[in-house]
């Protein structure tokens, strides 16, 4: 026990001192150009975080979940848009580990791990977004090979990652006649459209993407036919403690800067953190802080675990620190007052970039009914 506790502290410090070194400086930038942060992409493929808790015998780094929470948290207080590249790459890599066969493993996820190449995972389409079960792209079987036809949007790495996994509709069932199939980047059929410009995470590219008659071979299908949705409940029981982490490590960068401008900034002859009101503020933040931290961890021990109530706490982290991230990062910009709210203090992209944690890998409102389903059976 104390040797994995002093492997994931590691690993912590490893991922705190690239934030430090590379990440935080160039933050602004990346946020203001709206581009790809490949430099820092570069920096954590190689530094093996891609793949942390991906088994060694496919190329990863075999730590365990929390190791990746550790990474996700860490990377997302330097910068969101970079910690996006990180949780996007786990979601690609997730359908591989939990339903995928040791051959699709063996070729696809040594790349993946790596961060020899980006991956994405196309789920949402104009008509499907809370509702997974409404995908309308389709996977027509033609002797040995599938041809697909569909349109996906708000595709996180969509023209950057050149392996894909598409949610494909294979049966008129709304949630057994859901497959998964992998398509990488160049087969015919496969295009990209424009990159959307979005308030936050801009240093994150989203495009949509559209299959025309793209066709994969059988051996491109993950898992057996029809049990795409299934293996995408498993998926989402894993990521969503991610994206928590993600917006705890975001609202914690908010959090402390916050905290040490008011020791700082002077009003009315005393510094602000003299003043009640801003002391039980800082008070109030913490408080969401490490209730969501507790509650995000506690999700990754029962993922660790196999826990039967998986679907339970992963919602709760997700749901919670997600909607904290908004308070606090909201509170922060406050703090600061008319400074918070200009581009020359990092608070208010803070904000910006907080915004979409509630949104993406199931909205909050989505995880509340998850969370009053598996309460109230």
């Amino acid at each position: 026990m104390t040797k994995l506790l002093e492997e994931r502290q590691m690993i912590r410090e490893l991922a705190k001192k690239i934030a430090q070194d590379y990440l935080i400086p160039n933050a602004y930038e990346v946020d203001a150009k709206g581009e790809m942060p490949w430099e820092n992409i570069r920096v954590l493929a190689e530094n093996g975080l891609f793949g942390v808790h991906i088994p060694d015998e496919y190329g990863g780094g075999g730590a365990d979940y929390y190791s990746q929470l550790v990474v996700t948290e860490e990377i997302a207080k330097g910068c969101a848009s970079t910690s996006v590249a990180l949780s996007t790459q786990a979601l690609a890599m997730a359908p591989f580990l939990v339903s995928a066969s040791h051959e699709q493993k063996l070729k696809y996820l040594p790349r993946l791990a790596s961060g020899e190449v980006l991956g994405s995972f196309g789920i949402t389409e104009p008509q499907a977004g809370s509702d997974v079960s409404g995908v309308k792209t389709t996977a027509v079987k033609d002797g040995n090979d599938y041809i697909i036809n569909g349109h996906k949007i708000f595709i996180t790495n969509a023209g950057e990652a050149e392996i894909y996994v598409f949610v494909t509709r294979t049966g008129q069932h709304r949630t057994k006649g859901i497959s998964l199939f992998i398509v990488e980047k160049g087969t015919p059929g496969l295009s990209f459209g424009k990159k959307e410009e979005k308030m936050g995470i801009r240093g994150s590219v989203t495009r949509e993407i559209f299959l025309e008659n793209v066709r994969v071979p059988k051996e491109n299908m993950i898992g057996t036919e029809g049990e795409g949705f299934k293996i995408l409940m498993e998926v989402f029981n894993e990521t969503r403690p991610v994206v928590g982490a993600q917006a705890l490590g975001i609202a914690t960068a908010a959090f402390e800067y916050a905290k040490d401008y008011i020791q700082q900034r002077s009003q009315f002859g005393r510094t602000l953190d003299q003043f009640q009101i801003s002391r039980a503020k800082i008070a109030d933040m913490f408080i969401q802080l490490e209730t969501a931290r507790l509650l995000i961890y506690e999700a990754g021990r029962r993922i660790q675990e196999n826990d039967s109530q998986i679907p339970l706490y992963s919602s709760m982290a997700k749901c919670y620190a997600s909607d904290i991230a908004m308070s606090v990062t909201i509170d922060a910009v406050q703090l600061l007052g008319g400074n918070g709210y200009i581009r020359d203090y990092p608070v208010e992209r803070y904000m910006r970039d907080a915004k979409i944690t509630q949104i993406y890998e199931g909205t909050n409102q989505i995880q509340r009914l998850i969370i009053a389903n598996e309460l109230l059976v």
